[in-house]
Parts: C-alpha cells; structure tokens; sequence
C-alpha cells in the first residue's frame, strides 16, 4: 500500500494513518515520547528475533518476550492516560471528537 492509498481531505492524513483521522490530538511532547518508548520496544524485538536466530535458551527469550509485551502495554496505559487527562481538562471538546470518558474507559479495559 503506498501513501497515496491513505490520502484524505483530512489535513491530518499526513502525519496520522487512516483510521486516525478526527481523533484526539495529543501535546507533542506526550507523542514523542510515546515514539521514543514504541522504538525503544521495536529493537527489544529486534533483539528477541536474533535471539531466536541465534538458537538462545528458552527461558532467555521469554524473559525478553515479557518485558517487551510490558513495556507496550506501558505506552498504551500512558496513551490512555494522556486521553483521560484531555476528557477531563475539557469533557465537551472531548466528547466532540469523539473520546468521551466512556469511550476512554471502554479503550483502557481492552488494555486491562
């Protein structure tokens, strides 16, 4: 799929994937460092996939598995958190776009 395939007359489609469009926009810092966190998990998968190359022990591999699948469920509970605080900071803003406090309370449950 090219990027073209994602184009919208959304200004956000070119920096939001489709399906993110009319979503809740979070504070730039809050973003960049839930990318810093989501790259620092890609090369814990990295590093388990050499692992598994490599032929490691089991036990090894798990260990890495599991502080992998922590630390992303670590970025989503921080997305949900930085969502809940703008729901809070302004419910009817929130509301509009689309993530009232049920909605976010229906998203942390899928995490939980």
């Amino acid at each position: 799929m090219t990027t073209s395939d994602h184009s919208t007359s959304d200004d956000r489609s070119a920096t939001h994937p489709q399906g993110y469009s009319g979503g809740m926009q979070l504070p730039e810092e809050s973003t960049a460092d839930l990318l810093r966190r989501l790259a620092r998990i890609e090369g814990q998968v990295r590093g388990v996939q050499a692992m598994l190359r490599e032929g490691r022990e089991c036990r090894e591999v798990v260990a890495q598995l599991s502080a992998a699948g922590k630390a992303l469920d670590q970025v989503g509970f921080k997305l949900l958190a930085t969502g809940l605080t703008t729901c809070l900071a302004d419910p009817e803003a929130a509301e509009e776009m689309g993530f009232d406090l049920d909605e976010v309370e229906r998203l942390f449950l899928k995490l939980a």
